[in-house]
């Protein structure tokens, strides 16, 4: 056991005290963890969008103060009654979703949405007693999607960590824990498109794209991003490089890539993109484009903006008879899709997706050991890297739009 097992530890974190202002560096007290828990020691995180979506507050209800973060690693420091699993000194996955593996969902082959352990924005405190593990001078701080990786020291349900391989490198493995596996897992996983076949993706962002977390604006793409009910628990973060990275590594002949702003072409290609069709460029729909680029149509297409037009146009793009269509991004919540029926009787297929159709806990330790075997490139997708002491660096790269993913060093 860890000599500090069962005792509170004082460590750093980066806390919002109100939305929208610099994350302050406190000394906050970490609680043991209680039964089904698990306290960890964070070595690396990362910034993504869904930490600056709520730390924004737009459109929400806000809850502050709160410990964001969600992307990381770390390693165990300490369990509670009723993990068998894991021990102190394994190296762990946070993840914002969870694996109960009792729930209907978790005994499913087909689906990843635990009862449990569903993700829950809403929720800043554990579940076992309806508590926060954090405080500041015995102010509670609240945490966020379970997970709060923005200090040295967090508590997870057991459920939402993902056991991996030791020699992996953490500032590595680390962003494989939100938006790099979803994207991923929309292609290889939903998508699966075989090798020699040809995908679409839709929305061009070198950056990473977040189209349910941003309201009233747009990215570089020019997509809209859509307003969305704030309340809902299901949130999903993707980069279209990451949907193209899969498409790459299924060995897809011919990877289309389709955007508003032509500037993100040469970008793409870093990703496996092969061709190029902007919208703007045409005066007939583009799924009828991409349909006489390729024959009738792609084998697989991959939506990842939110716009009801884009997802629409994903659909009508795939070819009868085999091509599946995927949607990733979250539209408006009063969107509808319409299209016409016969689409489906000639055997068209549309599926979405969360969380890449990763179980935590089964998936992603053989999502790790893709990236040990060399199947799998991370280091493209890391543009920045700062010490936790200049963490609101990363909130300024990301705002800016310069940074894919910026790692944040826990120790100096």
């Amino acid at each position: 056991m860890s000599s500090t097992a069962g005792q509170v530890i004082r460590c750093k974190a980066a806390v919002a005290w109100e939305a929208g202002k610099p994350l302050v560096m406190e000394e906050v007290e970490v609680a043991p963890p209680q039964a089904m828990e698990v306290r960890l020691k964070i070595l690396f995180t990362a910034l993504c969008h869904t930490d600056v979506y709520f730390w924004e507050a737009k459109g929400q209800t806000p809850l502050f103060p709160r410990i964001f973060g969600h992307e990381a690693g770390g390693i165990v420091e300490s369990v509670c009654e009723g993990v068998t699993d894991l021990k102190p000194g394994d190296h762990v996955l946070p993840v914002f979703t969870g694996e109960c593996k009792e729930c209907r969902h978790c005994k499913s082959e087909e689906s990843n949405m635990c009862d449990l352990l569903r993700i829950n924005t809403d929720r800043g405190v554990m579940l076992n007693d309806g508590k926060s593990r954090f405080s500041i001078r015995g102010q509670p701080i609240y945490h966020f999607v379970g997970t709060s990786t923005f200090s040295e020291y967090t508590v997870v349900h057991v459920g939402c960590l993902a056991k991996i391989n030791p020699a992996a490198p953490l500032d590595k493995v680390c962003i494989l824990s939100c938006g790099v596996s979803t994207g991923l897992g929309a292609t290889l996983n939903v998508a699966k498109p075989k090798k020699g076949s040809s995908v679409a993706i839709f929305g061009l962002v070198a950056v990473g794209l977040a189209v349910s977390f941003f309201s009233n604006t747009r990215l570089a793409s020019n997509f809209p991003i859509q307003n969305v009910d704030a309340d809902a628990k299901l949130v999903r973060v993707v980069s279209i490089s990451q949907a193209a990275e899969g498409a790459r590594i299924a060995g897809a002949s011919r990877i289309i890539g389709v955007d508003l702003n032509s500037n993100r072409f040469n970008e793409a290609k870093k990703f496996g993109v092969t061709e190029f069709v902007n919208p703007k460029d045409y005066k007939k729909p583009v799924q009828e484009v991409i349909a006489e680029m390729t024959n009738g149509g792609v084998d697989r297409s991959v939506e990842c903006t939110g716009s009801i037009n884009a997802m629409i146009s994903a659909f009508e793009c795939v070819h009868d008879g085999w091509g599946v269509a995927v949607l990733v991004g979250v539209p408006n919540k009063d969107d509808s899709f319409k299209t016409h029926p016969m689409s489906f009787l000639n055997e068209k297929t549309l599926k979405g997706t969360f969380f890449g159709n990763y179980k935590p806990r089964s998936d992603l330790p053989s999502v790790v050991e893709m990236y040990m075997n060399k199947e799998l490139e991370l280091e493209k997708f890391i543009t920045h890297e700062v010490p936790f002491s200049e963490i609101n660096k990363a909130f300024d790269y990301m705002l800016g739009g310069a940074s894919l993913r910026c790692i944040i060093r826990m120790e100096a």
